[in-house]
């Protein structure tokens, strides 16, 4: 198989796919419309104004979750499929649910006695959560939002950055780090963000958060993770070399299938299928922004 094939991974979109995700694909490759992407993202969408039904492939309860969320923003932001509607539902939800201090939860209770991930817990206390409130206020911040949850969730990441002095090592840092980038990357404030990434983005080689060789094995986080695109404010801390040889491992990283995995643990067969095809998608829109597709993989797009 060449490097990448953009047939085979089509075929493993068709094939495997959430509808949600052959709308992504066909919306960011082959000239689809914004409208179908919308109306896929809404049914996952509860009468309180949040996201569940699996959604967020990890959780699999019907109710409302903060992931599924941030997914739902996510996938509106980057297909250009922004629905007003929805997204002020969400952020309703998300101030109704709220922790004391403002932002959101990593994830909420109501998911108890559904499939979940393992690592889905609520946390003790009911804390804001640097990962999800990063990620779901850097998102609105992207695209202009004015509401006010998202007054109090920007205030909540000033604060616990600020406050930050260390992180977790392993994959659980990587993730907090997720939400911190996100923000800082569309957060108004550019003086700001800039001056706080200096001391925290820092953190990223000094904990030792990314895998620099594109080969080390296990649930580890790569620097095409901290900064998929060239404009990324991570991307600063990586060797140009370093970026290379990660671009050239994710396109080889297609599978026989046409498909791309992940390196966590599969923990369901349904969750297992539905990140696969979110990922596939995920890996050629980076691949992409990075000017690494080929010539012929160029003209299949046009």
């Amino acid at each position: 198989m060449t490097a990448p094939d953009f047939d085979a991974a089509a075929t493993f979109i068709a094939a495997n796919a959430r509808v949600l995700d052959r709308r992504r694909f066909e919306r960011l490759f082959s000239s689809g419309q914004a409208t179908p992407v919308r109306d896929a993202v809404a049914a996952y969408r509860n009468a309180d104004g949040g996201f569940g039904h699996a959604l967020e492939p990890d959780g699999r309860a019907p109710g409302s979750q903060p992931p599924a969320v941030e997914m739902a923003l996510r996938i509106l932001n980057e297909t250009d499929a922004w629905d007003e509607d929805l997204v002020r539902g969400a952020c309703d939800w998300l101030t109704s649910v709220a922790p004391a201090e403002g932002g959101t939860a990593f994830v909420e209770p109501t998911l108890h006695g559904w499939p979940h991930a393992p690592w889905w817990v609520p946390e003790e206390g009911h804390p804001a959560s640097l990962i999800m409130t990063g990620l779901i206020a850097g998102t609105l911040h992207a695209r202009g939002v004015s509401h006010p949850w998202l007054d109090r969730a920007t205030e909540v990441m000033w604060t616990r950055m600020a406050q930050l002095t260390d992180v977790q090592a392993g994959p659980g840092g990587g993730y907090e780090m997720f939400g911190m980038l996100r923000f800082l990357q569309y957060v108004p404030d550019r003086d700001r963000a800039l001056g706080v990434f200096d001391r925290v983005g820092q953190l990223i080689l000094d904990k030792k958060l990314a895998a620099l060789d594109p080969e080390q094995p296990g649930e580890v986080h790569g620097p095409l993770d901290f900064a998929p695109e060239p404009d990324s404010l991570a991307r600063a801390l990586f060797d140009k070399q370093v970026i290379e040889a990660h671009l050239d491992h994710l396109a080889h990283a297609q599978l026989d299938d046409g498909g791309w995995t992940f390196n966590w643990l599969a923990w369901s067969p349904a969750a297992e299928r539905d990140w696969r095809g979110f990922l596939t998608v995920d890996a050629l829109r980076t691949l992409r922004a990075n000017d690494r597709l080929a010539d012929a993989f160029s003209a299949q797009l046009k």
